[in-house]
């Protein structure tokens, strides 16, 4: 697996499985299937639905927590600090686990600098390993990194032929 360094230190697999629009049903067998050939990076959201199915299989599937990779993100609704703070608690809950390795905000819609400033504590709390956005236009990420204490790591964009 190859790996890049966040600018916080933290390495994170190039390659990833998400889990967008995979129901709760079939979403532990797929990420079961998915740690079982390789995949160490899992992908899911709170909007996914489905972060519970993905918290059961990296209970299950027998990985050392420390060798797994979980993003997730944080959705319009939870937006401003203290619904964000509630949904990060509430995703660990889901996810079944101590820490997560990227939090990011899915969209810049909501007040998503309260957001960030949710993130950013439970990011020196020590519960995410490393902070960032996703479908931020360049001049939204500009003007985010102007007012935070930690910066973004990662700008995740949707990429594909369609």
């Amino acid at each position: 697996m190859e790996y890049v360094t966040l600018n916080n230190g933290i390495k994170m697999p190039m390659l990833g499985y998400g889990v967008y629009q995979v129901t709760n049903e079939e979403c532990e067998r797929c990420v079961l299937d998915a740690v079982s050939v390789g995949y160490r990076l899992i992908d899911t959201a709170q909007a996914y639905g489905n972060e519970e199915a993905v918290g059961n299989a990296i209970h299950k599937c027998n990985i050392p927590r420390e060798d797994l990779f979980i993003t997730t993100k944080v959705w319009i609704s939870n937006g401003g600090y203290e619904k964000a703070k509630a949904s990060i608690e509430e995703s660990l809950k889901k996810l079944q686990t101590d820490y997560i390795d990227l939090l990011l905000i899915h969209q810049p819609f909501n007040d998503y600098y309260g957001t960030y400033r949710a993130m950013e504590a439970a990011y020196k709390e020590g519960k995410i390993r490393a902070i960032g956005v996703s479908n931020f236009y360049p001049d939204r990420l500009i003007d985010l990194c102007q007012f935070v204490e930690v910066t973004p790591a990662v700008n995740q964009v949707e990429t594909h032929v369609f």
